[in-house]
């Protein structure tokens, strides 16, 4: 990792802190532009954390969004998964003990089941991930993970995320997967069904009085099933 740090924003629980959500932005396969503040990929997550924030604050939850030193995958390098690392050993020191939910959009969302093996780690919620073929799953063992696409997905591939789903559905604590229907890689002509699953599948991660119709059937389904439930 360089000298310079990533940017991490951060929105307060109300009272004490119970929980923390890391929210990782999106980028590309190969990129080492700086991640500016008015990056669409990140500028898109401000929207998803704040909804969070408020959905969860008042049960202790602190959000945190983290904008990228660069905008690319960059393997052999993967620099936004050091990325991800220093903010997990930031929230574990000034956290110790606290449970953390990962959100990832895109890139984020390859970002964040590689890094799910941080010993703070309890759920993973992977937004249209990035999840090529071969894409490991050892990093998701004993998690949560909710996986949800768009149907018109052109950018990451819907098949490959269901691919990536039934391999770590051995591995996680439990998984499911929804399809959106109509939508594609923004989130944002039924952006309110993206936001509504993610909050879900946090606050139920970590604050065991909240559920969500939704959510709670989806758990209730066939494994096969519950990989591909449409909303």
């Amino acid at each position: 990792m360089s000298e310079e740090v990533p940017e991490l924003s951060v929105w307060h629980a109300r009272g004490q802190v119970k929980a923390v959500a890391l929210v990782l932005h999106g980028g590309t396969e190969v990129g080492t532009a700086p991640v500016g503040r008015w990056k669409l990929a990140y500028l898109r997550m401000i929207p998803l954390a704040r909804a969070l924030h408020r959905a969860g604050a008042g049960s202790g939850l602190e959000v945190r969004l983290m904008r990228n030193r660069l905008y690319g995958w960059n393997a052999p390098v993967l620099d936004p998964v050091s990325d991800a690392r220093w903010a997990l050993e930031r929230i574990r020191a000034e956290h110790p003990g606290l449970p953390v939910v990962l959100i990832g959009h895109s890139m984020g969302g390859r970002v964040a089941m590689r890094v799910a093996d941080d010993p703070a780690v309890v759920a993973v919620c992977g937004l249209a991930p990035w999840t090529p073929p071969g894409e490991p799953v050892d990093a998701v063992a004993g998690r949560a993970v909710l996986i949800a696409h768009g149907t018109r997905d052109r950018m990451t591939d819907p098949a490959a995320s269901h691919l990536f789903a039934e391999r770590a559905l051995s591995v996680a604590s439990r998984l499911v997967r929804f399809d959106i229907a109509r939508e594609g890689h923004a989130m944002l002509r039924r952006s309110a069904v993206w936001t509504r699953l993610m909050c879900a599948f946090t606050l139920e991660a970590v604050a065991a009085d909240k559920n969500d119709e939704t959510l709670s059937a989806a758990w209730t389904k066939p494994s096969a099933q519950r990989l591909r439930i449409p909303v």
